[in-house]
């Protein structure tokens, strides 16, 4: 750790930036069913920050753990810590502006998806 780092700036998770998010990267992201359905609770609210807490998920919580890491990883979520929580929160302008319209077409698939075979 570098000597001018911070216990905050400890607690800081590495993402990328705008320019650095790939599309293959989000495209892998979201093709695990739970982490779409994060991003569409996400999205549902994408102003809001929420605590991965908040997410009921029918997996270990080392396995959320991986998701949202992945999520972050790719630049599809940007995860901040308040206090000792971990708060996420969609990264809908970077991909809107790499990828204009490709979020919103694969949530309004995702939600018709749901709908046929009544999961969600």
């Amino acid at each position: 750790m570098p000597p001018a780092a911070t216990a905050a700036g400890a607690r800081e998770l590495p993402h990328p930036a705008r320019a650095e998010i790939r599309l293959e990267g989000v495209l892998h992201a979201l093709s695990d069913p739970v982490r779409l359905r994060i991003v569409r609770d996400l999205a549902a609210d994408s102003d809001a920050l929420f605590s991965c807490s908040h997410f009921d998920l029918p997996v270990t919580k080392s396995t959320t753990t991986h998701h949202f890491r992945v999520l972050r990883e790719s630049g599809v979520i940007r995860q901040t810590y308040r206090g000792t929580a971990k708060l996420n929160g969609l990264r809908r302008d970077d991909l809107d502006t790499l990828f204009p319209g490709l979020l919103d077409a694969l949530l309004a698939a995702a939600a018709r998806q749901a709908a046929v075979v009544g999961s969600d």
